[in-house]
């Protein structure tokens, strides 16, 4: 029997040394700063330990080998929770389930605004890391069953009715 071989996921330096830099430019625009934690150093306030990205206050700690899904995914916590939970953050986001959908909601749509990452990409990401959606995988929850997620989002004033990032927090 033959295996299918897997693409690895992207991370931070991934696709081109540039990652980092966009990143930090896409995240800027909703006052959130990019921290490069050095190899092999555990990152500050990260959830999920290992390579995942970790939250502190309005900083975003990364490593070269974070995920790019695990950085937009936590920026997108960030963008999503309201001013007093924000005030108080270190590690644990919190927020109830149709916050987390709006977040991994947000999360694929600021995919697109990265180079070489799009939504098709961050849905596998998403997928190949263990996100587990009612209909499979994370592109079908996306296209077919996020309505809550997208209602979220547009009555917060996240994104505007043509589904795209109005780069304002909650």
């Amino acid at each position: 029997m033959s295996s299918q071989p897997t693409v690895a996921m992207l991370t931070c330096v991934g696709p081109g040394r540039e990652s980092m830099e966009t990143l930090s430019t896409l995240l800027g625009r909703y006052g959130l700063r990019v921290e490069r934690v050095p190899p092999e150093s555990e990152i500050p306030g990260s959830y999920w330990g290992d390579s995942e990205a970790g939250l502190v206050g309005d900083c975003l700690f990364v490593r070269e080998d974070t995920p790019v899904h695990s950085v937009l995914h936590e920026a997108c916590h960030y963008i999503c929770m309201d001013a007093g939970r924000r005030a108080q953050l270190h590690t644990d986001a919190g927020g109830d389930c149709v916050e987390e959908n709006g977040v991994c909601y947000l999360q694929i749509l600021l995919a697109d605004e990265l180079p070489g990452v799009g939504r098709l990409r961050m849905c596998a990401d998403m997928d190949a890391w263990g996100y587990s959606f009612r209909l499979g995988s994370a592109c079908a929850w996306f296209e077919q069953d996020a309505e809550d997620a997208r209602g979220w989002l547009l009555q917060n004033g996240l994104i505007d009715l043509g589904g795209r990032p109005r780069w304002r927090l909650r």
